[in-house]
């Protein structure tokens, strides 16, 4: 009788077992640690580039006013009345306040195309957390030609009003309120020229007599405009350099030109503990308007400036408080940008935090010519 014989099946071994199942976790643990690290790479590179985007398009907004910085105003800047005391840079509309302390013009009450704020960028003047206790700000004051003024006459009443009369309706809107037009808190800068002795190419030369700045309190109607006193800025002040002495100066013959005035500030603004906002962003304030948001997450600004040292005639290259130097912001000549920027979500205390520099050609400010002699001739 034949026997059959079932054949033994061969397994896995405990110790082959173990074996397997380290080598499939040491394979797992691999592949996790690599997805891992490639999404905080991806977290990294997604902070970097939101951050620097950011950076960007607050410093090519402050590239825009500071290239523009001194167009339109007197050679050398203009003194601001003072009888009243310093007149104010960036204030709040909503309470007078000022946002950043020691807000007032330099060296007297004198107005620059651009006016260094050293150590003075932070609202209310906390410091930021940055690797540096420095924070700037910086305001450049130049004409705004998008609205001309050129074809309006301004006669004057009163020394706080004045009467608009448009020259030719055809070639400008007729009115002082068109799209675009004045609105209260505008700053308005006056130019008195008296004809002058001699002749130049385009004919009669004439002399600048006069100047000054006021700001805009009320437009009753389209052809009224009112500069009271007490204005948030104390720019309307009486006595000299201001507007009331300007017009009382007015002589047989003179003309006056106008032009709408921006006096641009950036500063960083620190929210509140407990606040709604959650992080330092770059502001961006207009004359006496409201500052409004350039850039979120900014947590440094700093700036320096090339300016023309008018006794030895050479270029003091990155001056970063250049008033304290005792050099004239008139003398600018290029300003020096470093912003600093956070990435905007912190992602477990893995922010990313980086920086873009930058610099800015002041194309409208004084004009200096180094003479033989080795003095220098600014104008």
């Amino acid at each position: 009788m034949k026997m059959h014989h079932t054949k033994s099946q061969t397994g896995f071994t405990l110790l082959e077992l173990i074996i397997s199942a380290f080598i499939g976790l040491t394979l797992m643990a691999a592949a996790t640690s690599m997805f891992r690290q490639a999404n905080y790479v991806l977290f990294v590179v997604t902070q970097r580039a939101e951050t620097q985007q950011n950076m960007r398009a607050g410093i090519e907004l402050m590239t825009k006013d500071l290239s523009m910085a001194g167009a339109g105003l007197p050679s050398g800047g203009l003194q601001l009345p003072t009888s009243g005391g310093s007149s104010k840079i960036a204030c709040s509309t909503q309470s007078g306040t000022c946002y950043i302390t020691g807000d007032v013009y330099p060296t007297g009450n004198f107005m620059y195309g651009i006016i260094p704020g050293y150590n003075n960028g932070v609202q209310n003047g906390p410091i930021t957390a940055a690797p540096s206790a420095v924070n700037d700000s910086v305001t450049s004051i130049y004409c705004d030609y998008n609205f001309p003024l050129n074809n309006f006459t301004f006669t004057f009443p009163s020394s706080t009003q004045a009467t608009v009369a448009v020259v030719n309706a055809a070639a400008t809107p007729n009115n002082i309120l068109a799209p675009g037009g004045l609105n209260v808190g505008d700053l308005l800068l006056f130019i008195v020229s008296s004809p002058g002795n001699g002749t130049g190419n385009q004919g009669t030369s004439s002399v600048q007599t006069g100047v000054a700045v006021a700001d805009i309190t009320g437009i009753p109607n389209n052809t009224t405009i009112d500069f009271a006193s007490g204005d948030i800025l104390n720019l309307n002040q009486s006595g000299a350099s201001s507007l009331a002495s300007l017009i009382a100066g007015l002589g047989g013959g003179a003309t006056m030109t106008v032009c709408r005035l921006y006096a641009v500030t950036y500063f960083i603004q620190v929210p509140p503990a407990g606040g709604t906002i959650q992080t330092p962003r770059l502001m961006r304030q207009v004359n006496a308007l409201n500052a409004v948001p350039v850039a979120d997450n900014i947590i440094n600004l700093q700036l320096s400036y090339d300016v023309i040292n008018s006794i030895t005639g050479t270029v003091n290259a990155n001056e970063s408080n250049p008033v304290a130097a005792g050099l004239s912001p008139a003398l600018i000549r290029k300003v020096n940008l470093w912003v600093m920027g956070q990435g905007l979500i912190s992602g477990n205390n893995r922010s990313q935090s980086m920086y873009l520099a930058s610099s800015v050609s002041a194309r409208n400010m004084s004009f200096c010519n180094s003479l033989s002699d080795s003095t220098t001739q600014c104008q």
